[in-house]
């Protein structure tokens, strides 16, 4: 990006973004017939690049941390800002694995012929130009550049402030690969000010220049896209997972599954914010369930049976079923049965990922079919609930709408489409 954008003078970040709009639109026409080839290029070279500068890259983020520790940060928000040589390297994994992936721009989704002869397709098509708004997190930036080529659109990243340093490291990085493969540098901009005004420019949609917005973060900020955003939203809302254990499950198992869903890693959107344990099974599985979690160094905050079963347990209160922790805290309840645990989860979720454990197929099978959310798993951690791990290379975020895209938004869901008709001269009478 040119330096004259990089410190935009007070009072100028609107034409500095609407710069970057039109700018970013030049860039998806081009991407939009781009080859899959050049594309493919392009990943690798990017993959390439984080490696080189795992150092560079690893300065720019101990920087981050100096500044988040200062402002006293919780220990969640740390993890998720932290980067290491591990993380750097499955991020350039990750760009790889995407860069393997079946481009999508182009395939025929479906088709089909009237009886008159004409020759119908739908074909997947980019969005054109994508806003992607995300706080902590420093892979977002990669994850997000790399899923935006792939599918054919120009992304407008704009990070965290504390994560600027970090994510300003991976973006050249992303820019070198550009570069190194003939495409537009514009393909992935990042918002060069931390100006908050920024963000309303890009909510307001860059004089008609952005087609979609997706926020990834907390719920002030996916709050504000949704109340101010113009332009269509790919909204990722909390990740208010629940695992509920239901009567004929297997305690190995369960036990398992519970420690992983919460103690993986805390911090990220997968992890479970709460435990249903039903009443069928409660004498043998929530203390057992319970002391699990609580040797792992988890606090465990419980209803009137939950706390009878360890004394450790912290009395629950009414703000703690529905809230996401994002820490090593979970909250548990006993539940009479299979409806009460869905009713408990349509009534405090946020339609993310739920988990039934059991061996009761047809239990299963009704908790698969009536609830509601973007994901939901049998004998299996909402950990999975990862682009990556759905083998889609990676995401932008876990899509809890209704609307076009749920659950890992990755590169088909990032494509519209259109149909395209072939004839043979045919006209349509009265």
């Amino acid at each position: 990006m040119d330096a004259a954008l990089k410190d935009p003078p007070a009072g100028d970040v609107e034409s500095v973004m609407a710069e970057i709009g039109v700018r970013a639109r030049s860039a998806a026409d081009a991407l939009a017939n781009a080859s899959p080839e050049a594309k493919t290029n392009a990943l690798r070279a990017m993959a390439a690049s984080i490696r080189a500068h795992e150092q560079d890259i690893l300065a720019a983020n101990a920087r981050d941390m100096v500044i988040a520790e200062q402002n006293k940060r919780p220990s969640a928000f740390l993890d998720r800002l932290k980067l290491t040589p591990d993380r750097i390297e499955s991020m350039a994994r990750g760009v790889e694995d995407i860069a393997a992936l079946d481009d999508p721009v182009g395939s025929v989704i479906a088709a089909w012929e009237r009886p008159n002869g004409l020759k119908i397709e739908r074909v997947r098509t980019p969005l054109g130009v994508i806003g992607i708004i995300y706080e902590s997190r420093p892979n977002v930036t990669a994850d997000a550049g790399a899923l935006c080529l792939k599918s054919g659109n120009a992304v407008i990243l704009r990070g965290g402030s504390e994560s600027k340093h970090s994510a300003d490291a991976i973006h050249a990085c992303l820019a070198e690969g550009l570069r190194t493969a003939g495409l537009p540098e514009d393909a992935i901009q990042i918002v060069p000010t931390a100006d908050r005004a920024a963000v309303g420019e890009l909510l307001k949609g860059l004089g008609g220049t952005v087609d979609v917005i997706v926020p990834r973060g907390g719920k002030s900020l996916v709050g504000r896209v949704q109340a101010e955003a113009r332009v269509p939203v790919f909204a990722h809302l909390e990740g208010i997972c629940h695992l509920y254990v239901h009567g004929p499950a297997d305690l190995e198992m369960a036990r398992e599954i519970v420690v992983n869903a919460k103690m993986r890693r805390t911090g990220i959107c997968g992890a479970a914010e709460c435990l249903l344990v039903d009443r069928a099974c409660a004498a043998t599985h929530l203390k057992p369930l319970v002391e699990a979690l609580i040797d792992a160094g988890c606090e465990v905050r419980g209803d009137t049976e939950t706390q009878k079963a360890d004394s450790r347990v912290v009395p629950a209160g009414e703000e703690d079923w529905g809230k996401e922790f994002l820490d090593a805290v979970i909250a548990v309840r006993v539940v009479d049965g299979l409806d009460a645990a869905i009713a408990h989860i349509a009534r405090f979720g946020s339609s993310h990922t739920e988990s039934i454990i059991t061996d009761d197929e047809a239990a299963a099978a009704a908790f698969l079919a009536r609830v509601n959310s973007a994901i939901v798993l049998h004998n299996a951690s909402t950990q999975f609930a990862d682009g990556g791990e759905f083998g889609m290379g990676a995401e932008i975020g876990i899509a809890t709408g209704k609307m076009h895209a749920r659950g890992p938004v990755g590169v088909e869901q990032l494509t519209s489409f259109k149909y395209v008709v072939h004839g043979a001269g045919q006209t349509r009478g009265d």
